[in-house]
């Protein structure tokens, strides 16, 4: 069973700095056609100081600012009972590289559904940039099966 004193727990916050290469790479692996997410003149003449982070990449940030299998060690998960359930994004201001990111992760929420035979942790992340500008808040629910 999840423990609901989980809610509320951080994982502090830790910062990576975006690299164009890598910015260009996934928008090119994701099928994005504008150039302003892989070629640096075109985002420039866009008026944007450096290519744009797509939406979705900040979920590869994370994941390689804090390693997913922390979580799953805090909240005693079974890898091998565990779903991924939901994921979501809320966008405040856009990310560029060369900009270096802070995310501070922290579980929000612990329930179960249908008697306790699924159980959901969701996990909440702040993502700022050097500024201190507001860029997306990050949302993940994961759902574990009872045997």
């Amino acid at each position: 069973m999840l423990d609901k004193n989980l809610i509320g727990h951080s994982f502090g916050r830790r910062s990576i700095t975006v690299e164009e290469g890598a910015v260009s790479f996934y928008a090119k692996a994701i099928g994005e056609t504008n150039p302003a997410y892989n070629d640096p003149a075109a985002a420039r003449d866009a008026g944007q100081p450096s290519i744009r982070v797509p939406p979705t990449f900040l979920s590869c940030l994370e994941g390689r600012t804090f390693q997913t299998r922390a979580l799953l060690e805090l909240a005693r998960m079974d890898l091998k009972r565990l779903l991924h359930a939901e994921q979501s994004y809320v966008y405040h201001a856009p990310a560029y590289a060369g900009d270096t990111l802070t995310f501070e992760p922290r579980i929000v929420d612990v329930y179960d559904k249908k008697d306790g035979a699924l159980e959901f942790l969701v996990k909440e992340t702040r993502v700022t940039n050097q500024d201190g500008v507001h860029i997306a808040d990050l949302c993940t629910a994961l759902v574990q099966r009872q045997l």
